[in-house]
């Protein structure tokens, strides 16, 4: 081989280590720039499962205190449709008898409105029954205002139309009160 020629294999040769260099170097950058976006994706992916799970954990928290509080208030809607019969219960118990069967009779709504009454304290119910209280707006309605007799103080409940019922810690009727001003 004549020198030409052995430059020119030398060249090539070098021409090729120079491609294959090259090819190794984007090769690895190609498989760096790969790897950096597969664990950027696997961040993001375990982002998201935490994500998620912090959302499970809360849908079954507010399902846990819906359930909670349903079964803590599932009598409210039978006791409001119940207490106007309660209410004329008392009012048949407020009236004078006079002779054995009206007073049988009125024994036996006794008896029923002492039944119900227990059937509420068992579920909960609670009477609001506020004569000589303080007027609170939270559980009193006030239908009336009278002057204030001597000794009792202003916005003092003289009187109860209605008494009110509250199931817990939620008002299902306010008591209808004349107040002293």
């Amino acid at each position: 081989m004549d020198d030409n020629q052995q430059d020119l294999h030398v060249d090539e040769e070098v021409n090729e280590t120079e491609v294959q260099e090259e090819t190794e170097s984007t090769t690895e950058t190609t498989e760096t720039s790969e790897l950096e976006a597969l664990k950027a994706e696997l961040a993001s992916k375990e982002d998201q499962i935490i994500r998620l799970s912090a959302e499970i954990q809360n849908i079954n928290r507010r399902n846990q205190t819906e359930r909670e509080a349903s079964a803590k208030y599932r009598s409210q809607n039978l006791a409001k449709a119940i207490l106007p019969a309660v209410d004329n219960l008392e009012r048949a118990l407020d009236i004078e008898v006079d002779d054995d069967a009206s007073n049988s009779i009125h024994k036996g709504i006794e008896m029923v409105h002492a039944s119900l009454l227990q059937a509420f304290a068992e579920e909960g119910i609670e009477v609001i029954d506020p004569k000589g209280e303080i007027f609170d707006p939270n559980f009193h309605q006030s239908v009336s205002a009278v002057p204030a007799e001597e000794g009792q103080q202003a916005d003092e409940i003289v009187q109860v139309y209605q008494k009110g019922y509250k199931l817990n810690d939620r008002v299902l009727r306010p008591a209808m009160v004349i107040i002293a001003q």
